[in-house]
């Protein structure tokens, strides 16, 4: 298969794709971030420890659309993708009315603007070969907002309604769409926030959900997935 994972040098990205790397199936693995020290590493830790499936990587700034669509290029010169796992995110905390100028929009960029783009540009061909299954992670802020999510909340609802919308337009091509809610993991972003890691979620869970229900027999969607750690949010 081949599996595009956007955001994937750390965090859930990551997580999601050393996941699909250890499957036994041999996968074209396509990864973007804007770190190209950590998309480096992590393709030569993915072609170390699963040496039989093909990683390939590219920097890319998903805030800028021309960037997306050189992306969506380059995924296409390696084929139609089977998975594509919209996980490019920003998070800039505030309250609508003390957050700073241009949050919003820099959020809507990342969060929104970016899947949209990318998937308007890869979904042609995919629904030419009728089957496919896009994952937005979107986030508990999609469904509840909350204090200090501000601009955050508004786009990850936004996401939210482009996965819903995405949704009942594809299921006559068979390509399945299922928006993720995922609450707190611990991940790069959460070190030193005082926070124990065994009060929140694994980044390996969110993986763990995502790469079971890319498995499911093609009459089987999941379109919600929402986990939470086990004391509720915080």
């Amino acid at each position: 298969m081949i599996i595009v994972i956007t955001g994937a040098s750390k965090g859930l990205g990551k997580a999601i794709a050393e996941k699909f790397a250890a499957d036994e199936e041999q996968h074209t693995i396509i990864l973007n971030a804007r770190n190209t020290q950590y998309l480096d590493e992590l393709r030569s830790s993915l072609s170390q420890n699963f040496s039989h499936q093909e990683v390939v990587v590219k920097q890319c700034d998903m805030s800028l659309k021309e960037e997306v669509l050189a992306f969506a290029s380059f995924v296409s010169d390696h084929g139609t993708p089977d998975i594509l796992i919209n996980n490019a995110g920003s998070f800039i905390p505030g309250s609508v009315y003390n957050e700073p100028e241009g949050a919003l929009e820099e959020m809507m960029n990342v969060n929104l603007f970016s899947a949209y783009h990318l998937t308007r540009a890869l979904l042609p061909a995919m629904m030419e070969q009728r089957r496919g299954h896009i994952f937005n992670m979107c986030s508990i802020a999609s469904l509840k907002a909350y204090a200090n999510g501000g601009a955050y909340s508004i786009s990850k609802f936004a996401l939210a309604g482009f996965s819903k919308n995405l949704r009942e337009e594809l299921k006559p091509y068979n390509i399945k769409v299922t928006s993720v809610y995922p609450g707190a993991a611990y991940t790069d972003s959460w070190s030193g926030s005082g926070v124990d890691p065994k009060r929140i979620m694994e980044a390996k869970d969110i993986a763990d959900v995502v790469h079971t229900s890319a498995y499911l027999s093609p009459t089987a969607c999941v379109e919600d997935i929402i986990l939470r750690p086990q004391l509720g949010d915080l």
